[in-house]
């Protein structure tokens, strides 16, 4: 039952209680935001400090002002890098989440073809990454279609997984009232199916947005000369370990910001969960 204003008047115990949890919820609300922030502080400050103390060389390991000073003067080539990467990682996670879906879609429908074929995407998903990005450089070549393959397999299986649970984990009765109601399968599909789906698959995209990113980089390092992995291999040849870190900060900031866009889309996708306030 919602408490109205006037209620609220009439007594100054409601009242008091009704702002107690308010403010508990505003310390909640920066305690999560500051907790994050104190703990990357903290991080990088021990990271200055064991550099300053041990007199680490700047080759084996550069210190956090080295490595901001290199972001800065050299942002130019790190973001040249990084567009190729983010492009091959975001087309990657297109496909693959795309075909992963589509997949689900058939075997849900049609549980021979689940039966005959998962065992063979299991199959494809125990080959190690480092295994499949020559086997596909060498079929396609040194452009992006090799790494934009390479980040669409890895998203594709997470996804395959979790959106057959979510399409077949309908509550019966729904199912049974839809039936009732002589729904077709394509009604009970998008009313029903998809509908209770979308937690699952939104989990899996948060995995794939930040794996599709790995793929990305994994395949330029097994062969391209431009790109975040192309990047990285260059700076550690040439030990310059204040670019090499600045690159893995890009890659990883890039990582996050995608992994932050899907948080958004579910919460604008997904309203009718109940927000987490624990």
């Amino acid at each position: 039952m919602s408490t109205t204003t006037a209620d609220l008047s009439a007594d100054p115990g409601l009242r008091a209680a009704e702002e107690a949890h308010h403010r508990k919820m505003r310390r909640l609300a920066w305690r999560r935001r500051l907790l994050p922030v104190a703990g990357i502080g903290g991080f990088i400050g021990l990271w200055a400090f064991i550099v300053w103390f041990w007199e680490v060389p700047r080759f084996v390991a550069p210190s956090p002002q080295l490595v901001l000073a290199t972001l800065f003067e050299r942002w130019d080539v790190l973001l040249a890098n990084l567009v190729p990467t983010a492009i091959e990682a975001f087309a990657g996670f297109t496909l693959g989440n795309l075909a992963a879906i589509a997949v689900a879609t058939v075997f849900v429908h049609r549980k021979t073809a689940e039966e005959a074929f998962f065992p063979v995407v299991v199959l494809i998903n125990t080959i190690p990454v480092v295994a499949k990005a020559p086997i596909l450089v060498l079929l396609m070549g040194n452009g992006m279609e090799p790494k934009i393959a390479i980040a669409a397999l890895i998203c594709f299986f997470p996804t395959l997984v979790n959106m057959v649970r979510g399409l077949e984990s309908v509550n019966p009765q729904a199912m049974e009232l839809m039936r009732v109601l002589s729904a077709s399968e394509r009604e009970i599909f998008f009313k029903l199916r998809l509908r209770n789906a979308l937690p699952y698959l939104f989990s899996a995209l948060k995995i794939a947005a930040s794996t599709a990113v790995i793929g990305a980089i994994v395949g330029e390092w097994i062969g391209s000369t431009y790109g975040i992995g192309a990047l990285i291999i260059q700076s550690m040849y040439n030990f310059d370990s204040p670019m090499l870190y600045a690159t893995v900060i890009v890659g990883s900031a890039f990582s996050v910001l995608f992994f932050a866009v899907i948080v958004a889309a579910e919460r604008y996708f997904i309203r009718w969960q109940p927000a987490n306030n624990a």
